[in-house]
């Protein structure tokens, strides 16, 4: 029988609860982790064996996304969860980021880190539970790990901070602030922000830092109680003998290489002639020797020599300086089919941006434990192997870029139009054509000159750039625009994205110990210079959205309706609607609201849907003279349609000013005619006189014309009684049951 402990800790007004030894006993730690009704395994597990030849550290981190866990069964055919979801997937990231800086250099044991979702009460996110229970897991558990570490959530709600809001108090915020961190410093964060200022995202650092400390004290206490003992793993490490030779052999020609050579293309070709002749010597002096490891120690010599340039002279490995942006380029309408593109070039990074218009109905629908959600704007970033040269198979996107799409989508979401203003779709995807760093932030760039270029009233153009940061003990460079090399070999990669009035999204990532407020604060205002003087560039290829559309994006016309009447529009088994879009060739959404949209290329028969629509639900008027069709005689009088689906009753004595002995003396099936609504009672049924238009009558001399000259009203008998399709649902003359107001 397994025993389980339970540990507790609070973070702002939440009470978490880790228990260990009950689930997964074989795993090399396992946990427990709830918040409210909210509850996740986490579990981390370490191979016995190291892969031979095994050159990096192989971790892997997934969160496994349990519809079950909602009380839900998977929609689709085979009704079991497959491949990650999106939102799962940057869940994974999201725990893999903060983890992964604290294994020891050269760890090759292969570790996995498993969530599972086992109870989701739709209150509390599980993102940030996902990321405290991976650390839980890993604290406890036989992997050498420098944890643990907390990690939080800080919204900013009527100008306070919160620590892990919930699901409700979100859509308050404005702010989503999740950032994770040991005793000591911040090591991850990820925010998404309507225009918040460098000012509030520092202090909500700060706050979230001291929030998390709670429970990263709980963590130490339970490893104390119930870990165990770290597993001793041999770690991969470079002969000292053969690192001095290689050094030695190396001399001063990689820093000759670094102080001379500012052209990436031309650095890399001497770094690899260099490289070759060095591994080659190594082999040719003894074929035993670890030629991976003559490699590694030559990249460790170049790092140096860059970092150190960076740090000592203040040069950057292509000349600029720290603050300096590399050449800009923007460019709108490339393409000329699409309903908007941008082209957006920092460098050489290059990323064209494709934007397309839908109707609400081609919106995004998510199924998540959290809750049911469709997404009118989306954003998709693809990384093809030829932005940086090489060569690979295509098997649809990696994680990176799922995550680099998701980066830029919360950047722009906060100034993406609502759906009142802008009723469409928007779906912009961002090709990456060439890359040497920064490729997401350009994504940003791209897609907002794409955005403006489609005609989409965006609130405020957006841009992005990243910051790096290279630091020996206390001194310390912060670089605007990083390139690839700068990525590699620096301490911080830290990329903002915002307005000229504020941030919208931030991501970073911190490799070491002992990032500053100070830090924070002077990367912060120098990625707003940065900001602002791409944003400068963007605008002289396009000022603001475009008064119009593409031509070949949909138009989109709205109109709103009684809800009572849907039905008239869908019709019998979606018959009406679909007649509407084929006659029409436009594509028809209807809300629960009754608000109606209609799209289609060509603006004039959308509006002729629309027309159609309209006359399909409006009510008759007394008064209102309206152009019909004979569509029954009978001995009393004929039923004319003068709205659609809608017909009354004109009395014989109310068809003509002349005495009619038959109605067929003055109309036949399918004659068109105008006719005045003289009565609409209580239970729908119309009264129509066609003598009142012939003679210019009012409606009150219609009436008094049409009073019966005896004691019975002239109700012209019949079981119809001009009620045409009423809104009981019940079944008239023709047969066949209507299921809303006054429709066929």
């Amino acid at each position: 029988m397994y025993s389980e402990k339970s540990f507790t800790a609070r973070i702002g007004k939440d009470e978490i609860t880790v228990a260990t030894g009950k689930l997964a006993p074989q795993a090399g730690g396992a946990v427990t982790i709830r918040v409210g009704d909210c509850m996740l395994l986490s579990t981390a597990t370490m191979s016995k064996s190291v892969r031979e030849g095994l050159d990096f550290f192989p971790l892997s981190v997934d969160y496994e996304e349990k519809m079950y866990a909602g009380g839900r069964i998977p929609g689709g055919y085979f009704k079991r969860e497959g491949r990650a979801t999106t939102d799962a997937v940057l869940v994974a990231r999201l725990t893999d980021r903060p983890l992964r800086p604290l294994f020891p250099d050269g760890m090759r044991n292969e570790v996995q880190i498993i969530t599972t979702t086992l109870s989701a009460d739709g209150v509390h996110h599980l993102d940030i539970l996902a990321v405290n229970g991976a650390s839980a897991a890993l604290h406890i558990s036989d992997v050498p790990w420098a944890g643990p570490i907390g990690a939080v959530r800080v919204g900013y709600i009527d100008g306070q901070f919160v620590a892990n809001p919930t699901i409700a108090e979100m859509e308050h915020s404005s702010l989503d602030l999740r950032m994770a961190g040991t005793k000591d410093a911040i090591i991850m964060v990820e925010a998404g922000a309507d225009e918040v200022t460098e000012e509030v995202l520092v202090e909500a650092l700060e706050f979230g830092h001291a929030a998390m400390q709670p429970f990263i004290a709980m963590l130490d206490e339970m490893k104390a109680e119930v870990g165990k003992e770290k597993a001793e793993i041999v770690l991969s490490s470079i002969d000292e003998g053969l690192e001095t030779a290689v050094i030695e052999r190396i001399g001063s020609r990689i820093e000759d290489i670094v102080a001379t050579t500012t052209d990436r293309h031309e650095r890399n070709d001497e770094m690899g002639e260099l490289r070759e002749e060095i591994v080659n010597d190594f082999f040719e002096m003894d074929e035993t020797t670890n030629l991976s490891e003559v490699r590694e120690v030559i990249t460790s010599v170049q790092k140096k020599a860059v970092r150190n340039r960076i740090l000592y002279e203040g040069i950057r490995p292509d000349g600029r300086d720290y603050t300096t942006v590399r050449p800009l380029s923007s460019e709108i309408n490339l393409v000329p089919r699409t309903h908007g593109s941008g082209l957006f070039k920092r460098g050489e990074t290059q990323v064209l941006s494709l934007a397309t218009l839908g109707t609400p109905r081609e919106a995004q629908k998510i199924e998540g434990l959290t809750s049911d959600d469709t997404r009118r704007y989306m954003h998709h970033y693809n990384f093809p192997p030829f932005s940086t040269g090489e060569t690979w198979f295509l098997r649809g996107p990696k994680r990176r870029e799922i995550g680099h799409g998701a980066l830029a989508e919360t950047a722009l979401r906060p100034m993406i139009p609502s759906e009142d203003e802008f009723p469409y779709t928007i779906r912009v995807v961002s090709e990456v054509l060439s890359s040497n760093g920064s490729t997401s932030q350009a994504s940003v760039c791209a897609s907002t000159l794409a955005l403006m270029d489609c005609g989409v009233p965006i609130k405020r153009p957006v841009a992005g750039v990243a910051m790096g940061l290279v630091k020996d003990g206390e001194k310390y460079a912060i670089l605007t625009d990083i390139q690839g090399m700068e990525d590699h070999l620096g301490d911080m990669d830290f990329k903002v994205a915002g307005t000229s009035q504020g941030i919208t999204a931030l991501q970073m990532d911190i490799k070491i110990a002992g990032i500053t407020k100070e830090i924070m604060e002077q990367a912060l205002a120098q990625a707003r210079v940065g900001r602002l003087h791409i944003l400068e560039n963007m605008l002289t290829a396009i000022s603001e959205p475009r008064d119009n559309l593409s031509p070949f994006a949909p138009r989109m016309l709205t109109i709103k309706i009684d809800p009572d009447k849907i039905g008239a529009v869908i019709g019998k088994g979606g018959a009406t609607i679909r007649s509407l879009e084929e006659t029409f060739e436009v594509s028809i959404d209807i809300q629960e609201d009754g608000t109606i949209f209609v799209a289609g290329v060509d603006g004039m028969k959308a509006e002729m849907a629309v027309k159609q629509i309209e006359g399909m639900t409006k009510s008759p008027e007394p008064g209102t003279i309206y152009p019909g069709k004979v569509v029954r005689i009978t001995d009393f009088g004929a039923f004319i349609e003068f709205l659609p689906g809608i017909d009354g009753l004109v009395h014989i004595s109310q068809i003509s000013s002349d005495h009619l002995k038959r109605v067929e003396d003055a109309l036949q099936l399918g004659d068109e005619v105008m006719v005045m609504v003289t009565d609409v009672t209580p239970d729908g049924k119309v009264r129509l006189s066609r003598k009142a238009v012939l003679e210019g009558l009012t409606l009150d001399e219609a009436r008094e014309d049409d009073k019966p000259k005896g004691g019975r009203p002239s109700s012209g008998g019949g079981d119809r009684g001009g009620r045409g399709r009423d809104n009981r649902g019940g079944r008239d003359n023709r047969g066949g049951r209507s299921g809303g107001n006054n429709r066929r």
